[in-house]
């Protein structure tokens, strides 16, 4: 028996047993063709901001999963100049941030154009623009050449190290690369949703690149899944719901990388996951319609730019309490008018006022 699924001698040609299987498919289906028809009725501008949420909280969970902190206004900011957002002030963006917001765009915005070497290579250079991870030298720009060794998936500590995977040797994986892209590239015989799970799995298995491999699979999984709704429009997270059941993930892709090219157990994990990340897309879908039930309701009231500019953060996941300090900083203006603008907006009946001296602040009504 072989050890890994790649020696089987039917690798890549992948088996799953369509009776477990189709029913978690034909669910995923449904749930994205009413969470698309909910978004879309909200109109243009707020479909814009949850995808801004979206995409940001992808980039974000992706890297955590690998252990990386992304600094999230870094993230936010970046996504929004991409898609043609207004945001408050400009914000320093990291070449690294900037490196993987531009991988996962690309892999959604340009969701139908073909995959190859060259844009797989972009993918990873952008997230290495130092071509370091960390403080180690890595091989960026192109696939991974194993001269320090054998590309392996190992815990322990050091001289007690459990490998739980060893990924195919350096000098095949060229060629077993055109072979997921030929697949990616030209196989119309499989669901593109089925197909997004077994690109995941395929790319993880190969393990091609030196570092960077996780969030790539990931930015591919978001790729096939735009195709399957024909739409760059992202309104729910993969990747977050993978953070939550990290342990799992690692699980069950563990379990598949054996011997067998049976899948079922990946697929079904994957399908299962996928329903919970666009169920989870209710809660965005809730906060969108509260933002717009909002602007709506206030829509023939006269408010100026810095009321509208704190309203706006205050609806957007506003940190802490809302207090005349924090809107004279956030407004660059004296108490005094910040504190003439929250009494207007307390007679208007658009915000109220809550508690006493320096313990009051304020909330929406």
């Amino acid at each position: 028996m072989n050890k890994y699924i790649w020696q089987n001698p039917q690798f890549p040609n992948f088996t799953y047993n369509q009776d477990i299987i189709m029913p978690l498919l034909s669910s995923v289906r449904l749930k994205q063709g009413i969470l698309l028809g909910k978004m879309q009725s909200l109109g243009f501008e707020n479909s814009q901001k949850a995808k801004l949420n979206v995409l940001a909280e992808d980039v974000i969970k992706s890297s955590e999963i690998e252990g990386l902190t992304l600094n999230a206004e870094q993230v936010r900011s970046s996504i929004a100049k991409r898609l043609g957002l207004k945001i408050d002030s400009d914000i320093y963006v990291e070449r690294d941030v900037q490196g993987i917001v531009d991988m996962m765009l690309d892999a959604t915005i340009n969701y139908d154009k073909p995959l190859d070497e060259d844009r797989l290579i972009g993918w990873q250079s952008a997230m290495f623009p130092s071509g370091r991870s960390g403080l180690y030298k890595i091989c960026v720009g192109r696939y991974r050449d194993d001269k320090n060794g054998k590309m392996q998936v190992v815990s322990g500590a050091q001289g007690y190290e459990k490998v739980h995977y060893e990924a195919p040797s350096a000098d095949i994986v060229p060629d077993e690369m055109n072979k997921l892209f030929d697949y990616i590239n030209n196989n119309t015989d499989t669901d593109l949703v089925i197909k997004a799970g077994i690109v995941h799995l395929w790319f993880v298995i190969l393990h091609p690149f030196e570092d960077g491999n996780g969030r790539i699979a990931r930015a591919l999984t978001d790729m096939l899944l735009a195709r399957s709704e024909n739409s760059s429009d992202r309104f729910y997270s993969m990747s977050s719901q993978i953070k939550k059941v990290r342990k799992s993930y690692y699980e069950v892709l563990q379990i598949t990388q054996k011997d067998s090219v049976d899948i079922t157990e990946w697929l079904k994990w994957f399908l299962e996951n996928l329903i919970i990340a666009i169920d989870n897309s209710e809660e965005l879908l809730n906060d969108v319609i509260k933002r717009t039930e909002f602007w709506d309701k206030n829509k023939s009231q006269i408010l100026n730019e810095r009321q509208i500019k704190v309203l706006t953060k205050l609806l957007d996941n506003f940190d802490g309490n809302l207090t005349a300090k924090k809107w004279a900083k956030i407004c660059n203006c004296s108490h005094d008018t910040a504190n003439r603008d929250l009494a207007d907006l307390v007679n208007k009946n658009i915000l109220q006022k809550q508690g006493e001296a320096r313990a009051t602040h304020y909330i929406l009504q």
